[in-house]
């Protein structure tokens, strides 16, 4: 087995590679809250026809007792194994424009040697903005349109779309590393964190796709079809919406989280959506603290799901999460 972090099977296409054009990452990690990451990669694999240009080495990178692969057993042997797999693709947007694709598993080792061969990449490509996104949960109503955080070096994108600032610690991605080490490069990196329903945070929430693909747009310019993703959007909406009205608690918790939202959307510059109704605000310890908590949660061997949502609704709130499905 090769010590190379990737293989070099595909050098013809890396030569063919257009320079100056976006990347964007998708990396299976952490924080997958509404399940946006996993909705993502799935999209832009079906809907953009990714053509592999580098595959890393998943010997190098990957733990393979917490991220077991999927091996099919029929009647008396095995007949297919599915590894993981990290690659750098070639895609294209519905309008044809070329993009590059970073997608697969979050490397488990080896953070340093990976992102300076993805940064190494980033200057071979003359890559023109790399944009990422993630999902965490947060006491936010499913009514009103995801808000999101928006990092980098992207300053109107932050003025236009970015609704929570805050300041606080918490365990990094690869995704988190690299954006770092762009920014410090002075490359052009846009980071979009999804703040997602707290009690959609374990379902596959279409309206995590649309903000995702929304905001990834916004960032690079790129086109993507977005109609069918917003069609199961309000499909899902409205089976959430009738679970919810047949339990009082439930809706009154998806009422207070609208007065909150909106209030802040009021005035978001000094106004957090956290703010209670007493108008008291969570200490920056006490946000970092829930914030940390959902992201140092450690995904256990064989599992292969969504995070849980957090425990509780979110600060001054104790109303118990609506049961929901598909």
């Amino acid at each position: 087995m090769s010590d190379s972090i990737f293989s070099a099977e595909y050098a013809d296409r890396r030569a063919q590679v257009p320079r100056g054009i976006p990347l964007i990452v998708a990396l299976q990690g952490l924080s997958d809250a509404g399940g946006a990451i996993s909705q993502l990669e799935e999209y832009l694999w079906e809907r953009c026809k990714p053509e592999v240009i580098v595959r890393f080495n998943t010997d190098l990178l990957l733990d393979y007792r917490s991220r077991r692969p999927v091996i099919t057993f029929e009647n008396d042997h095995f007949t297919d194994y599915e590894p993981e797999e990290l690659t750098l693709s070639l895609a294209h947007d519905e309008l044809g424009s070329p993009f590059l694709l970073l997608s697969g598993f979050e490397p488990d080792y080896r953070w340093e040697l990976f992102i300076d061969t993805v940064l190494l990449l980033v200057h071979e490509f003359e890559v023109s903005i790399t944009a990422w996104s993630h999902a965490i949960p947060m006491p936010v109503p499913h009514t009103r349109p995801i808000s999101m955080t928006v990092s980098g070096s992207r300053e109107d994108l932050i003025e236009a779309r970015s609704a929570w600032r805050p300041n606080t610690k918490l365990s990094a991605s690869a995704a988190h590393v690299l954006e770092y080490r762009l920014h410090s490069l002075g490359e052009e990196v846009a980071g979009l964190a999804l703040l997602i329903p707290h009690y959609l945070a374990s379902t596959e929430y279409p309206e995590a796709l649309y903000a995702a693909l929304d905001g990834l747009m916004a960032a690079t310019g790129l086109i993507f079809a977005t109609d069918d993703v917003r069609a199961r959007a309000r499909t899902f909406t409205e089976q959430v919406d009738a679970q919810i009205s047949e339990n009082h608690e439930s809706l009154e918790m998806v009422r207070t989280l609208e007065k909150r939202y909106d209030t802040y959307m009021e005035d978001h510059e000094t106004r957090s959506p956290l703010i209670s109704d007493d108008g008291s605000l969570p200490s920056a310890d006490q946000i970092a603290s829930e914030l940390e908590r959902f992201l140092a949660q450690q995904r256990g061997p064989g599992d292969f799901g969504y995070p849980e949502a957090p425990g509780d609704p979110g600060p001054d709130s104790d109303e118990a999460a609506p049961d929901h499905g598909e």
